[in-house]
């Protein structure tokens, strides 16, 4: 029997085409389970997918084999308590925000948080003081929280209850997380650290420390983004007095669905044993095939990488062939419509390719053999017509500016408006935001609600929309919600 389903057909038309994965998730498809053993979670997924019978324990009190898997990851990471995330990191995020800061009092976070912190903050009425990311100006995008920030700013609000921070952020920047949990902890704040996009980093003495090996209280990994576990799967690590370790159980089921998938539980605890087994293995040929691949593509006229600056988690390959004048946007439709290879997203002159620990090192080779022969193309296209000139799909123009992961700093926060209205975006400017608008990815807000809407960033918003990007908080009418 045929199936119409939309989602369906998109997923079967992905799977039989040669495609390479440098996005989410970080397991890459069925062939690293495969290749482990794990042939009997294949073949009998849907068999796989029960409910709380006799002995198959409760997320929410685990005794039994649930409690067997969490046990594992606080092994894993040196912790005092895991705990598995079926609603993704954005679920942790929430619970530990919520389990850490009082109703109505203020949480010190990162401007450049994930969009779920933001929710947080509505949900348990909770003030942000922002501290803003140094910015990399020579790529566009934000870099570190400065450990000197956070302490001016705790100071200067002492009733402050925690820290927030995300580390590495997306195109993987690291903070300097240890520096900040002494801070915090000097002071007597838990410091919580989203880690989504981090999972892997305490099994690799060739990137930068973990949050858990840097002290921090509370952190959240998204084990499905560059691990082997399924999309929607994460874990939450509890490592700290300074949190109620029953109030955040509390937040948890507050938070989670109260029908987890025993499908994703399964692939957590596959996960795991993957670690456990084979992780030495593993982390040492993901490293090696990334140094092959960077040492390969440094020899690509009109190249640029971040390579390994100070602090970066080099798992996430950020390149640019804007000196050949192509940009993101473009690279982003040659690589998919010339060599079926799918990257995890696009900004401004530059693209992120997502490796994982499931990439293999053809994968590697096939994206360096595009690389070069894009360039070789664009090289020849310029020499024979000028600069430009076919350089990506249609041609399609304008490099599209700046980073939509260096948020705008204001100097003016304003009170979160409780009565709103739609107008729009094109006329919004000086207005006050009354609901986030989120390039999405990387899920980071341009504007918050409380923060006065200023023209760069309609002219910014409008240039994606106008590329085809999504945008969260504008409808399909270009009206966005403002404060009346």
């Amino acid at each position: 029997m045929s199936i119409s389903t939309s989602v369906h057909d998109f997923l079967a038309d992905y799977v039989e085409k040669d495609t390479v994965s440098f996005h989410m998730p970080g397991h890459k498809g069925s062939q690293l389970y495969r290749r482990l053993g794990y042939h009997k979670f294949l073949d009998r997924f849907m068999d796989f997918d029960i409910t709380e019978i006799a002995g198959a324990d409760n997320l929410f009190q685990t005794e039994g084999v649930i409690k067997g898997v969490q046990d594992r990851y606080a092994r894993l990471y040196d912790c005092k308590k895991s705990y598995l995330l079926i609603n993704g990191s954005s679920g942790g995020n929430i619970a530990a925000i919520l389990a850490s800061v009082n109703r109505g009092k203020q949480l010190i976070m990162a401007r450049n948080c994930h969009k779920s912190v933001f929710n947080a903050l509505t949900l348990g009425g909770i003030r942000p003081v922002y501290v803003y990311p140094e910015t990399i100006a020579e790529f566009g995008i934000s870099g570190a929280v400065s450990p000197e920030e956070i302490e001016r700013l705790i100071m200067e609000n002492p009733e402050a209850e925690a820290v927030m921070i995300t580390s590495p952020n997306y195109y993987g920047i690291c903070s300097d997380t240890q520096a900040i949990a002494e801070i915090a902890h000097r002071y007597g704040k838990p410091l919580i650290v989203d880690e989504a996009h981090g999972a892997h980093l305490h099994f690799s003495e060739a990137l930068p420390p973990s949050a858990i090996q840097s002290g921090a209280d509370l952190v959240i990994n998204s084990t499905h983004k560059t691990l082997a576990s399924l999309t929607q799967s994460a874990v939450l690590h509890y490592n700290t007095d300074l949190v109620d370790q029953y109030i955040l159980e509390d937040k948890l089921q507050s938070i989670q669905s109260t029908s987890p998938s025993y499908i994703l539980m399964a692939s957590l605890d596959i996960a795991a044993d993957i670690l456990e087994n084979h992780c030495h293995e593993l982390m040492s040929e993901w490293t090696e095939n990334l140094r092959e691949f960077y040492g390969r593509i440094d020899g690509i006229p009109g190249i640029r990488s971040m390579g390994k600056i100070k602090g970066l988690d080099w798992t996430k390959i950020n390149l640019s062939m804007g000196e050949l004048g192509v940009t993101g946007a473009q690279l982003d439709q040659i690589l998919l419509r010339d060599y079926n290879i799918y990257i995890e997203l696009f900004t401004g002159d530059w693209i992120m390719a997502m490796s994982g620990i499931g990439n293999t090192k053809s994968d590697y080779d096939r994206l360096a053999d595009a690389l070069e022969e894009i360039s070789r193309k664009a090289r020849k296209s310029d020499a024979d017509t000028g600069p430009n000139a076919g350089a990506g799909p249609e041609n399609i123009g304008a490099k599209s500016g700046s980073s939509a992961l260096v948020p705008p700093k204001q100097a003016v926060m304003f009170e979160i408006p409780t009565a709103k209205k739609r107008v729009r975006l094109t006329e919004s400017e000086g207005l006050i935001c009354g609901s986030s608008i989120i390039p999405y990815p990387p899920g980071i807000p341009l504007l918050c609600p409380g923060e006065r809407i200023e023209a760069d960033a309609i002219a910014y918003v409008q240039a994606m929309r106008d590329m085809g990007e999504k945008v969260i908080g504008v409808n399909e009418f270009g009206e966005i919600i403002v404060g009346k």
